[in-house]
């Protein structure tokens, strides 16, 4: 006997299952077929469309795909930013209260540093946890070496470098941070990598910067600047790879490295610029990096003053001062370098402003929610994408119009990472 004619279709997703089996009330699921088309072809059961049981994950590419790190849940959301929304979440990754990712090469594989000291590293593309190890007790961050063969963990307990294979998350080689008599660990702070497998990174207790020169992963090689400056507490590297600069919280100041030539030292940027005024206490500690250089302009956190510091990259002295709303965390250039975006600590915490570059002053005034904590860009620059940890959400803004394009839910969002970055030196 012949069945009914019905049309047959393969879905790509979970979602067109659902979608057509919701929608056709005579659709039929076909998985193996073993009892389902002998009923057809004999007329016991009827159906206008067979769908496919045995979906196939959609293909789709990473570049325009993010995490949102919920620091309440140890969760992360991953996230469309095509399409302003989530797509999905990853579970079971610790404590991550001041957590950090950084990138493979193709965007898929996110690697996660938790405060808990686990490094975990995170399929994008199947929203699952691919390997996780507990590398330390207390880690502050990381970063991914420039073939991205090599993960770099930085840790406070114990104080020290561990590298890790970026495939297996084997540990090659443990760098421990001792100075002085040797007896004593310094954390370490303001990881980033560096062309030549590279990685750079600062001792809080120690004032010193070391350059570890990763090639042979087994046996680093570790070049010691002492003397950089009093606790170093973050560091970032120029986008283009050639300067390293520690931010220094025991003095007014910044220590600046050229890479090209490292045994010439560190030399000193910015020294006094709160000379004769009594700073405020400071909330939160300012957090450096890359994003802070818009054209030949370095925008940086003045410690404990409402006031964004902006240091020329060519002269290295100061080009100006700009007045805030509060004392800034994170001063952001937008792609592009015509306007930096700055958010703040607490009180002031509810506030973004953002900072016309060629006038050197503020702008325009948002107020995304409670509690921001960090922003960042689509790598084209037309949306920024900013968490409100006490209002539960993510702000996805037009930054030409300044208008709210979507609002996620997430559970206390605190760092917003984007696949982008994957491709950025010192991200």
């Amino acid at each position: 006997m012949i069945p009914e004619n019905f049309e047959y279709f393969a879905p790509r997703s979970l979602k067109e299952v659902t979608e057509l089996l919701t929608r056709i009330s005579d659709a039929k699921l076909l998985g193996g077929g073993m009892s389902l088309i002998p009923a057809l072809k004999h007329r016991l059961a009827a159906a206008s469309l067979l769908v496919a049981g045995c979906a196939q994950h959609e293909l789709r590419g990473s570049g325009d795909l993010g995490v949102i790190v919920e620091r309440s849940s140890g969760r992360l959301q991953v996230v469309d930013t095509t399409r302003q929304t989530s797509i999905g979440a990853i579970g079971g990754l610790g404590d991550l209260s001041h957590a950090s990712v950084v990138y493979s090469r193709d965007g898929r594989y996110a690697y996660v540093f938790g405060r808990d000291g686990g490094l975990t590293k995170v399929d994008l593309l199947e929203a699952r946890i691919e390997r996780r190890v507990i590398q330390a007790g207390n880690s502050i961050g990381g970063a991914i070496s420039q073939n991205g063969k090599l993960v770099a963990a930085a840790n406070y307990t114990p104080g020290g470098v561990r590298v890790f294979d970026a495939d297996t998350l084997e540990m090659l080689a443990d760098i421990p941070a001792t100075y002085g008599d040797g007896g004593q660990r310094a954390k370490v702070v303001g990881i980033a990598d560096a062309p030549g497998n590279r990685f750079v990174f600062s001792l809080f207790e120690a004032g010193e910067i070391w350059i570890v020169d990763a090639s042979q992963p087994r046996s680093p090689a570790v070049t010691k600047l002492k003397g950089i400056g009093k606790q170093p507490y973050d560091g970032f590297i120029t986008p283009n790879g050639r300067h390293y600069i520690a931010g220094l919280f025991g003095e007014d100041g910044l220590a600046l490295v050229d890479l090209w030539n490292p045994e010439a030292g560190a030399r000193r940027v910015l020294s006094g610029y709160g000379r004769g005024e009594e700073p405020l206490p400071v909330y939160k500690m300012p957090h450096l990096r890359g994003w802070a250089v818009a054209g030949r302009y370095i925008f940086l956190p003045a410690i404990g003053r409402h006031e964004v510091l902006v240091l020329d990259s060519v002269t290295w002295t100061e080009a100006g001062r700009v007045a805030v709303h509060g004392q800034p965390v994170f001063a952001v250039a937008q792609p592009g370098g015509q306007r930096v975006w700055v958010n703040f600590a607490f009180p002031n915490n509810g506030v973004v402003q953002v900072i016309d570059v060629p006038a050197m002053k503020v702008v325009r005034e948002l107020q995304p929610g409670r509690a921001v904590l960090h922003l960042e860009f689509t790598p084209r620059g037309e949306q920024a994408w900013i968490s409100s940890r006490d209002d539960g959400a993510v702000v996805v803004y037009d930054t030409a119009s300044y208008a709210e394009l979507a609002r996620l839910p997430a559970a206390s969002p605190s760092g917003i990472f984007l696949t982008s970055r994957g491709a950025m030196t010192g991200f």
